[in-house]
């Protein structure tokens, strides 16, 4: 199963490309506010260079927080965005571990195919 998955809760920004539970590829870089701009190119040359594309992609896990509005906003959106359009199991975590856990929740058959709520850890304070 091609996983792929994708943190951006924070500064510094990590996506993954995962064969069931072998790394393939693993990218953090700093995103800050170019954030809308680069995620979707890194995703894109990451794939590439795996010699994958999107339709490849069997499940996305994400980091659900908590962290930075606008960056899970982005982030989360996105995993959202590729879950519902090539129907997709997908699963959000937190804590130190959240991409083994899950990958095995994708491996195992826990994911669901709805989408992945952000938790901000408090109110956003948006105007």
């Amino acid at each position: 199963m091609i996983i792929l998955s994708l943190r951006t809760d924070k500064p510094d920004s990590e996506i993954g490309l995962f064969d069931d539970e072998k790394k393939l590829a693993y990218e953090v870089w700093q995103a800050h506010r170019q954030l809308a701009e680069s995620l979707h190119k890194k995703i894109e040359a990451m794939l590439a260079s795996q010699s994958k594309t999107l339709a490849d992609i069997e499940g996305i896990v994400m980091y659900e927080g908590p962290g930075s509005f606008t960056g899970l906003r982005i982030g989360i959106s996105v995993g959202n965005a590729l879950a519902y359009s090539y129907n997709l199991p997908a699963v959000g975590l937190a804590g130190e571990n959240w991409v083994e856990v899950g990958i095995k929740k994708l491996l195992s058959g826990e994911a669901k195919r709805e989408p992945i709520i952000p938790v901000y850890g408090s109110e956003a304070h948006t105007t």
